[in-house]
């Protein structure tokens, strides 16, 4: 762990582009699956399986990484028409560090990690089902060579889901995926909706820097 670089880019920005949300908190944690190569990528490597629970579970926060997890803010078109009220709704930006090898930056994400103010009336929850999928869906994209974000981790949460389109109740759990960036085209967006022009800039500038990070 000595070797990881964490970065703080995104509050650098200001209160004006996120939420501080609260990480949901589970009756249970069993740690399913933990993505070794991917925590060697950002220096993650020497945390056993409890931290793995406690990181990325219970969501204590990283030595020098972000303090509190972050809804980010964004609009965008849903179901053909322009939805002003867009935003993570049940996941956070949790982390962010330098790849190790590449020095690229990378965020650490969250699926299933509980309600945020833009869940509307889905629970904010992710059925153990759902992310296994995605953990086998990421690991042969990879292994095909084609460009994805990482499964990082998954934790069964020990709730009782119900959902509509899988026999219920079913499983609840909580992903966290390694990604080059939160940043999408609806966070300028929205800035240019509001007419907040010095936030556009500043998210611009930004933007800039994680650009020049990437390269």
């Amino acid at each position: 762990m000595s070797t990881a670089e964490p970065q703080t880019i995104h509050t650098q920005l200001g209160p004006a582009f996120y939420d501080v949300v609260t990480p949901a908190r589970f009756p249970q944690y069993i740690l399913r699956y933990r993505n070794q190569r991917a925590a060697e990528q950002i220096g993650l490597q020497d945390l056993s399986d409890e931290q793995f629970i406690d990181h990325f579970g219970r969501f204590m926060p990283l030595q020098g990484s972000l303090p509190e997890p972050l809804a980010l803010r964004y609009h965008g078109h849903q179901f053909g028409t322009y939805n002003p009220e867009l935003g993570d709704g049940r996941g956070f930006l949790f982390a962010q560090y330098k790849d190790q090898q590449t020095g690229h930056l990378l965020d650490l994400g969250t699926k299933g990690s509980g309600r945020t103010p833009y869940a509307r009336t889905a629970d904010g929850r992710l059925t153990l089902k759902g992310g296994v999928r995605e953990v086998l869906a990421t690991e042969l994209l990879t292994a095909l060579n084609v460009p994805t974000s990482q499964s990082f981790s998954l934790i069964e949460t020990g709730e009782a889901l119900e959902r509509h389109d899988e026999p219920s109740p079913t499983r609840s759990s909580v992903l966290v995926r390694l990604l080059h960036s939160h940043i999408r085209i609806g966070s300028f967006q929205r800035l240019a909706y509001l007419g907040q022009a010095d936030n556009l800039e500043k998210s611009c500038c930004a933007t800039q820097c994680v650009i020049t990070i990437l390269n």
